[in-house]
C-alpha cells in the first residue's frame, strides 16, 4: 500500500456514497458503493482476499470517493458511474441485442410477422420472446392455423401457401374486414392461453376430414392439435392473470455470482437468461447492480411485475426499475423464485466443475510443469518447428501459449533466408536469432520458456543463441519424438537431461499439444510455400508472363496440368496475348518431354 492511499483511508468519513478505484495510469478500473465507505474501502486493504480480489488490490494505485445522502443514492449513483466509465473489474452485460416480437400488421389484408421494433403504427404485438426460436416456433404453428396473407402479390396472383391452405388469398377469399377481425382476436386469445376454441374447431375438422375419408387431411389436423399440446407443455402456466414478469433468483460460491431470470409472458413462462460473474460486495448489494444494468444498459423491456428473492430489499429494486416488484410468500409463485435460486446454484456449480477440469489441463498443467522443471511457472511459452523437403522451400514456425491455451495471434511463420540446403541446425539459428533480437530491439515481452521440437543438438544452437550471443536468461527445453514420431520426454537443463514426466499426467498432454501443434503449423505453411514456389518457377521467364497474368491462370486453371491442356482459345479469352499464349504453352510442353525422358 503507497503512502497516498494510507493517507486516504485515515480520511474516509463514515458515511453511505460511491468510491472509485484507479491503476497507475488513472484509469478507473472498478467503481463499487457502500453504506459506510471508511469500512468498505478500508477493508480492501486489510486481511486476505480471494485471488480474484488480490487481482483487483494489486492494481489499485488511488482511490476517489463521492458521499450521498442513502444508500440507495448510492446504488443510482454507482449504476451511473460504472455506465460512464465502463470499469474492467465492474459487471458488464455484453447483451444489448432486442427480443422479438410476434406482430399482426395494421393493412386491409394484415400479415404475421416478427419483428424486433415496437412501432406506434396500430399493429398487434405478442411478446417479447427472449428467445427467436420460441418466436418462430410459434409463428410457424400461427401460419398453419390461421391464414393470415403471407406475400404482396397482385391481385390477379395467388402465391405458393394459398395451395398448401395457409393463406387466404385476399383478393378471392376474403376481402371483408369482419373477417380478418375475428382472427386476429383468435390469435389473441390463443397466445394469451384461451386455445381450447381452437383446438375444439381443430377436433371437428379431423373428425369431419375422417368421416370423409380424407385422411391425409385429417391426418394434418390431428398434427396440428399435437402441436398445441407440445406448446402447451414447454409453456408452463404460472398464473391466471395472464401477467407480463420477470422473475429473478441468484446463488453465490467462492466469489462468483450466479444470477437467474425466468421470463413470463402472458402468463406462460418461455425462457430463462444466465449470467455468471465474479463479486466484490455483499453479495446483495451486487445484485443490486446487476438488476439496474440489466434494465438500463441493456434493452430488456420492463414488465408488469418483478419478482425478488426474499433478501433482496423491495425499496432499492424499486428506486432502480419502475414497476411492480414483489418477494413471493407462498405458492406457485414463491415455487417459481426458489426454482430460479435452483437453477442459479446448478448453473455456477456445474461452471466451477468446468473451471476445475480446465484448469488441470492448462494452467495446473503449466504450474506442475514450471515445479518439474524448477522454474518459474512458465504462463507464456513459445514453441519451435522447422519444415523442409530435401532443402527446397524451407520455412520454420512458432506458436505460443499462455496459460496453457494456444494464443494464434501470436503465432509467427519464418522464411528462412540464410540457409542453402538441408541445414536444420542453422536453420534454428537463424529464426531463434530473429525471433529474439527483435524483442530485444523492440521491448517486447519475453516468454518464460522456449521449446524446441528436436533434440540436443538443436536445443544447445537455440540455447547458445539466448544466452551467448543476445545473453538472455531464458529458459529453453526441447521435446523428443520416438520412433512413431509421438512426443517421448522433455529435454533440459545444464547440461541436457530428461526430465521424468509422468505418461498421463495432465503435464505431458500439455506438451504434447504444443508440439502437434507447432508441427502442424510448419507443415502447413510449408505446403503453402512449397505448392506457390512450385507454380511459379515453372511460368518463370515466359516473355509477356508477368504476376498478374500468372495469378489470373492460377485462379482460373487452379492447377498447371489444366494449365497445359488447355488450347488457345480458352487462353486467349482470359485476356492472354496470343504471342504469349503459344509461348507459354511450348514451355509447358518442353518441360512435359523432358520429364518423360528422365
Amino acid at each position: 500500500m503507497n503512502q497516498l492511499i494510507e493517507y486516504k483511508l485515515s480520511l474516509l468519513p463514515d458515511s453511505p456514497g460511491c468510491y472509485l478505484h484507479k491503476d497507475k495510469t488513472g484509469h478507473i478500473i472498478y467503481v463499487g458503493k457502500a453504506k459506510n465507505l471508511k469500512n468498505r474501502v478500508r477493508s480492501y486493504f486489510r486481511g486476505s482476499h480471494d485471488t480474484k480480489t488480490e487481482m483487483l488490490v494489486s492494481e489499485i494505485a488511488d482511490f476517489e470517493y463521492i458521499v450521498t445522502e442513502s444508500n440507495i443514492e448510492a446504488l443510482l449513483l454507482e449504476i451511473n458511474l460504472i455506465q460512464e466509465n465502463m470499469p474492467k473489474y465492474n459487471i458488464r452485460l455484453k447483451d444489448d441485442k432486442s427480443y422479438p416480437f410476434i406482430k399482426i400488421t395494421n393493412e386491409k389484408y394484415p400479415r404475421l410477422l416478427i419483428t424486433r421494433q415496437v412501432k406506434k403504427d396500430k399493429g398487434h404485438y405478442f411478446g417479447p420472446y427472449p428467445d427467436s426460436g420460441a418466436a418462430n416456433e410459434i409463428k410457424k404453428l400461427l401460419d398453419r392455423i390461421f391464414p393470415f396473407r403471407k406475400c404482396k402479390n397482385p391481385p390477379e396472383k395467388v402465391c405458393f401457401y394459398y395451395h398448401i391452405g395457409q393463406c387466404s388469398a385476399h383478393t378471392i377469399c376474403h376481402t371483408d374486414k369482419a373477417y380478418y377481425d375475428q382472427m386476429i382476436e383468435d390469435v389473441k386469445n390463443f397466445l394469451n392461453g384461451h386455445d381450447n376454441k381452437i383446438v375444439n374447431q381443430l377436433r371437428e375438422k379431423m373428425e369431419k376430414m375422417a368421416e370423409d375419408m380424407e385422411f391425409e387431411r385429417a391426418a394434418e389436423y390431428r398434427d396440428l392439435i399435437s402441436a398445441i399440446g407440445i406448446l402447451r407443455t414447454k409453456q408452463r402456466v404460472m398464473a391466471q392473470d395472464m401477467l407480463d414478469r420477470d422473475i429473478f433468483g441468484y446463488y453465490v460460491e467462492k466469489g462468483w455470482m450466479c444470477v437467474q431470470v425466468f421470463f413470463v409472458r402472458q402468463g406462460k413462462l418461455i425462457q430463462r437468461d444466465v449470467n455468471m460473474f465474479p463479486y466484490y460486495n455483499e453479495a446483495e448489494e451486487d445484485f443490486l447492480t446487476y438488476l439496474g444494468q440489466f434494465y438500463q444498459d441493456s434493452k430488456h423491456l420492463i414488465p408488469r411485475e418483478i419478482f425478488i428473492p426474499a433478501a433482496v430489499d423491495e425499496k432499492s429494486v424499486r428506486a432502480i426499475v419502475d414497476t411492480k416488484v414483489m418477494k413471493p410468500q407462498r405458492g406457485e409463485k414463491k415455487q417459481l423464485v426458489n426454482l430460479a435460486n435452483k437453477n442459479a446454484r446448478v448453473s455456477l456449480q456445474q461452471k466451477f466443475n468446468l473451471l476445475e477440469k480446465d484448469f488441470r489441463k492448462t494452467q495446473g498443467a503449466v504450474e506442475n510443469l514450471g515445479r518439474l522443471m524448477n522454474i518459474p511457472i512458465p504462463f507464456r511459452i513459445e514453441a519451435f518447428d522447422n519444415s523442409n523437403i530435401m532443402g527446397t522451400s524451407p520455412v520454420s514456425a512458432m506458436v505460443v501459449f499462455e496459460n496453457g491455451k494456444p494464443n494464434k495471434k501470436e503465432y509467427r511463420k519464418y522464411k528462412i533466408k540464410t540457409v542453402l540446403g538441408p541445414d536444420d541446425y542453422a536453420s534454428m539459428r537463424e529464426v531463434i536469432r530473429r525471433r529474439y533480437s527483435r524483442i530485444q530491439k523492440e521491448g517486447l515481452r519475453p516468454p518464460d520458456l522456449i521449446i524446441i521440437d528436436g533434440g540436443q543438438g538443436q536445443v544447445n544452437i537455440a540455447k547458445e543463441v539466448i544466452e551467448k550471443e543476445l545473453g538472455l536468461a531464458i529458459p529453453v527445453a526441447g521435446l523428443q519424438k520416438n520412433d512413431k514420431h509421438q512426443t517421448q520426454e522433455l529435454l533440459f537443463g545444464d547440461p541436457l537431461e530428461v526430465i521424468d514426466l509422468p505418461r498421463h499426467s495432465e503435464e505431458f498432454f500439455l506438451l504434447h499439444r504444443i508440439q502437434d501443434e507447432v508441427h502442424r503449423f510448419a507443415i502447413t505453411f510449408h505446403r503453402q510455400v512449397r505448392s506457390k514456389n512450385s507454380f511459379s518457377s515453372k511460368l518463370d521467364g515466359i516473355a509477356g508472363l508477368g504476376p498478374k497474368r500468372k495469378q489470373k491462370l492460377l485462379r482460373h486453371f487452379k492447377s498447371l496440368n489444366k494449365i497445359q491442356a488447355a488450347d488457345l482459345k480458352e487462353l486467349t479469352k482470359l485476356g492472354i496475348p496470343q504471342k504469349v499464349a503459344e509461348n507459354l504453352q511450348e514451355v509447358l510442353q518442353s518441360n512435359t518431354n523432358q520429364t518423360r525422358v528422365k
